[in-house]
């Protein structure tokens, strides 16, 4: 028990405070410093901050031996890609679509919304793509 709490219960058996005084003192205390929770409680995740993308080719494309690939890309940088698309005036918004349609990209810009990116981000969290290959090992994964 803290010293505060241990302080009311004493002023409440002392006869300085009544039971509702010290009732809302308590909740009070409680709402100031919530309880920690016990050790072995499970601890809400941490948010992912990274895309990280891992290639380990066993030779390189050039014959020079083996090749490794390590990018570890922000997410923060995906989020403030998604707030520049407001920047994007429609008309150019159009062109750009047409031009993603065309290369076989189906994305529309004008629906991408900030919520979305953050639900996205929020399911990359969970998803970790491992390619082993005779040759290679590629690694897709958020930290």
């Amino acid at each position: 028990m803290n010293e505060q709490r241990r302080q009311i219960l004493e002023m409440l058996a002392e006869g300085k405070i009544s039971a509702d005084e010290a009732e809302r003192l308590l909740d009070a205390l409680g709402r100031e410093r919530p309880e920690t929770p016990p050790e072995d409680a499970p601890r809400p995740k941490a948010r992912p901050k990274y895309l990280r993308v891992r290639v380990h080719a066993a030779e390189a494309f050039d014959g020079d031996g083996p090749t490794r690939v390590n990018v570890r890309i922000p997410l923060q940088l995906l989020r403030a890609g998604v707030r520049l698309t407001a920047l994007i005036p429609p008309q150019a918004l159009a062109k750009v679509n047409a031009g993603l349609q065309k290369s076989g990209v189906p994305i529309d810009l004008t629906e991408l919304k900030p919520q979305h990116i953050e639900d996205l981000i929020e399911h990359l969290d969970d998803l970790t793509v491992d390619v082993d290959d005779t040759d290679a090992k590629v690694q897709v994964f958020c930290d």
